[in-house]
């Protein structure tokens, strides 16, 4: 990994970040039968246990429509989402999770739980306890003026 003793925060942070998404997008995928990219899982967690619109999630991961439109297409064609049309207007697309697709996102959700805990491990449960907190914080960021 690249030294990281002269990084502010933001560059550290997405260090680490990119660092950790990389470590385990390669886990799951030793581990697992079907490759899912990290832009797969970002689009299942905001799907989640609902069945949000298209145009929602789409919104959610900031990529453009024509975007997460592709990348649904891939993930239908994985077998993990099901897209079906609104009730109350056709036009509308609604997409879930398959079988498939909470039991890929529940068995991602335990190989983070491990990174976690070998973070842990390496840090101490505390500090990663105290990291937890303050990335949760507010940050006060929302007013973008400096």
């Amino acid at each position: 990994m690249q030294e990281m003793s002269g990084l502010d925060l933001i560059d550290l942070l997405g260090e680490r970040h990119f660092g950790l998404r990389r470590i385990a997008e390669e886990l799951w995928n030793e581990r697992g039968d079907m490759a899912i990219s990290n832009s797969e899982w970002f689009v299942m967690a905001r799907i989640g246990g609902g069945e949000p619109t298209i145009a929602e999630v789409s919104r959610q991961v900031d990529i453009t429509r024509q975007a997460t439109h592709k990348l649904i297409r891939k993930m239908l064609e994985k077998g993990l989402v099901a897209v079906s049309d609104d009730e109350r207007n056709r036009k509308v697309k609604r997409v879930r999770l398959t079988e498939l697709g909470h039991e890929c996102y529940e068995n991602n959700e335990k190989l983070k739980a491990e990174l976690e805990t070998r973070i842990a491990e390496a840090i101490g449960t505390d500090k990663v306890a105290a990291l937890k907190e303050i990335l949760a914080m507010d940050w006060g960021l929302k007013n973008r003026e400096l």
